[in-house]
């Protein structure tokens, strides 16, 4: 008779239903001791679309396409000077850190901003059909993969004392509505500036305005956020 295997040696058991707990727990403890490792403290977390290209692997010079471009420069530009910044800022840990989640596009162009100003950066990557993996700029030992969204989702709010929104589709939209959320209920209660990058694309992808006339949401929560350029 064969010696059964211990429990944490069993991948048939770890990846049961019944092992769920074991495996959610994890993806936290993973993040969160690495996160210790690199004294990462807090983060600059940047969102947006994943179909978005540098201007050098654009192939398409539609103006849709040119717009698309220069928020992944802009983001690209963001990242390196926050990172130059933090790295004076911050002399015995890691503050401010760029975050993203790991893949392509606009997440591409803040981790590589990072990189070109020789900072740590972060990559909360998720395993999807369009995003197979990590972009290359992310700092090797916090590159991660995530399995389970909500503990993705985790890490990108937890240490965030900033959140920069590219425009973006439905994950970017998720991501800002879900934070918004968390800071007009007060969940988040730490100082956190929501940024919207791109008046013309915001303007028309939400209309805040209707959503006050409307009373869905008090005229005092458009104060949670804050639209530039």
């Amino acid at each position: 008779m064969d010696k059964p295997k211990e429990a944490f040696k069993d991948e048939q058991f770890l990846e049961s239903p019944e092992g769920r707990s074991i495996r959610i727990l994890s993806e936290y403890e993973k993040v969160k001791s690495l996160f210790e490792i690199h004294k990462i403290v807090d983060t600059i977390t940047f969102f947006g679309s994943a179909r978005f290209k540098s201007k050098e692997h654009q192939n398409n010079n539609s103006e849709i396409n040119s717009e698309n471009s220069e928020y992944y420069e802009q983001a690209r530009a963001l990242a390196f000077k926050f990172t130059t910044w933090a790295k004076e800022y911050s002399k015995d840990s890691n503050r401010f850190v760029v975050a993203t989640g790991g893949g392509p596009g606009i997440m591409e162009a803040a981790n590589r901003g990072a990189t070109e100003a020789k900072g740590k950066s972060i990559g909360l990557g998720i395993r999807l059909p369009q995003e197979q993996k990590n972009n290359q700029y992310i700092t090797p030992e916090l590159s991660f993969q995530f399995h389970y969204f909500f503990m993705r989702k985790f890490f990108l709010t937890q240490t965030a004392k900033a959140t920069i929104m590219f425009p973006g589709g439905y994950g970017t939209l998720d991501e800002l509505s879900e934070i918004l959320t968390l800071k007009q209920t007060h969940r988040i209660q730490q100082p956190m500036p929501i940024v919207l990058i791109g008046k013309k694309y915001w303007s028309k992808a939400i209309n805040f305005d209707y959503l006050v006339e409307r009373k869905v949401i008090d005229k005092e929560d458009l104060n949670l956020f804050l639209i530039e350029c």
